[in-house]
């Protein structure tokens, strides 16, 4: 049986990898993987000899002997003492775990589309006056590695292509800025524990830490946006202006006071977590409740300014009702998430959680550290990231090296590679996912123009932080 879950596994990720062929969205694969994998673990649970207690990352000890549910008219015991009750015990801590972070996600998500709600994100805009391709270049690329480490690196991608789209209105010449803001996106989300999704999922179950990450991550992985970006300034590409777009009309009053406000609150995230060692959800939910007040108050003024100026000319009722959350603004952010790739990641976390429990991947690991030193296997996983998606290589990084201690390189390694390297490919993160979708992107424009620049990128950062490690731990 255990045989079967991994087949359900590869073929569940070789649909996911094929998405844009089968035309079948990557949801799909993910959640059926998901819910067949734990299938065939109960269907098959009499005949598994091992077991991975993932609380107290070890196998349990005599796992094989017990039986599969509880014996009729014995005395009743803990849940320990059968199949079943690890079963169950299991897939509710794994589903706890991956609750919190897909929470979250949807907390900051919703803070994202709060602040655009207010065209919050214009004001970015207007810090940028300059028509030189190379300046506008190193703008977009800095502001996506800042961007990236306060809002992730997905949001921020999709933030910097839309001002793009309101600076330069060719195609042929966006894309070159596309292509060099995923790398930057990427390169900011590993730094930071709320920067990407992988980060945050070794930061929430307390592989690292916000301090250590921030300290040993931020010049490996600024050197893998500088050394990208400087090698691009040297294109033809980069090279003379661009006319600007015109203005695309008034703006919100209290757009910049909501941009501000949003990122400082998302910011103050691991500040809370610190302080009150609660899960960093708790924080999240927090600072999208305050976010969400400030909105509310706001287009509450705004609307019943509006419906008494309105009563006045038309004798109409100004009390609003019959609105609903029509003219909500936390309503409609909600409304706006991804919550395909919420529920993507639901998936992808339970399919892990299942090989995980069987001690697939905890053998696997030994297996790994006999074989081949750990510093080449990371690198190599950063590399695989391009091609399979960084969330699973993480998660199941998670369940390999459970007996690494908090903020052991290793781990901090992993954030850097899983974090950068899907930038090799434009599939192999979801910053570039989502700039092929919004730019119409080639999978093979992108390999031949900018792959080559990721990956000089990539080892000049991973080289750095090798240096860094030695230094440090003389290891």
């Amino acid at each position: 049986m255990a045989t079967a879950i991994v087949i359900v596994f590869i073929l569940g990720y070789l649909a996911i990898t094929l998405e844009h062929s089968l035309k079948v969205d990557k949801l799909v694969p993910a959640l059926l993987m998901m819910a067949i994998a734990w299938a065939l673990v109960a269907f098959g649970l009499d005949g598994f000899d091992q077991w991975f207690d993932s609380a107290h990352s070890s196998l349990v000890p005599g796992f094989g002997e017990l039986p599969t549910h509880a014996v009729e008219g014995a005395a009743h015991g803990s849940w320990m003492d059968t199949k079943g009750g690890w079963l169950e015990h299991t897939l509710l801590h794994h589903f706890g775990k991956t609750c919190e972070i897909l929470i979250f996600l949807v907390g900051a998500m919703t803070i994202v589309e709060i602040i655009d709600h207010f065209n919050g994100f214009s004001t970015i805009k207007n810090f940028i006056r300059t028509n030189k391709k190379r300046t506008l270049l190193w703008i977009v690329c800095i502001l996506g590695f800042i961007l990236s480490a306060i809002i992730d690196n997905l949001t921020a991608t999709i933030v910097l292509i839309t001002i793009l789209r309101k600076l330069v209105p060719e195609r042929e010449d966006r894309i070159w800025f596309a292509g060099l803001i995923i790398i930057a996106a990427n390169a900011g989300g590993a730094w930071s524990p709320i920067g990407d999704v992988t980060t945050t999922m070794l930061w929430m179950n307390k592989h690292v830490t916000t301090v250590k990450l921030i300290e040993f991550l931020i010049a490996p992985s600024l050197v893998c946006m500088l050394v990208p970006t400087l090698l691009a300034s040297f294109l033809p590409a980069f090279k003379g202006k661009f006319t600007p777009a015109p203005d695309d009309g008034p703006k919100s009053k209290h757009g910049a006071k909501m941009l501000y406000l949003g990122l400082l609150l998302i910011v103050a995230v691991p500040v809370f977590k610190t302080i009150t060692h609660l899960p960093p959800y708790v924080g999240m939910m927090m600072s999208l409740g305050i976010v969400a007040l400030v909105a509310e108050f706001i287009s509450n003024r705004e609307f019943s300014l509006t419906s008494a100026v309105a009563a006045g000319e038309s004798n109409a009722p100004a009390d609003g009702h019959g609105e609903g959350h029509a003219s909500s603004p936390t309503f409609k952010a909600l409304s706006k998430i991804e919550m395909p790739s919420i529920l993507f990641f639901l998936g992808i976390l339970m399919t892990v959680a299942a090989l995980e429990s069987l001690g697939l991947i905890f053998v696997f690991g030994q297996d790994v550290n006999a074989s081949m030193n750990t510093d080449v296997f990371v690198l190599l996983l950063g590399a695989g990231s391009a091609v399979i998606d960084n969330v699973p290589l993480v998660a199941a990084s998670m369940g390999m090296f459970t007996d690494l201690p908090q903020d052991d390189h290793v781990w901090h390694f992993i954030a850097y590679s899983a974090g950068t390297g899907g930038s090799m490919l434009i599939i192999g993160s979801a910053a570039g996912v989502v700039a092929m979708g919004m730019e119409k992107i080639s999978f093979f424009w992108y390999l031949k123009k900018i792959g080559w620049l990721a990956l000089v990128g990539y080892l000049a950062g991973a080289g750095l932080y090798l240096l860094i490690n030695m230094l440090t731990h003389g290891a």
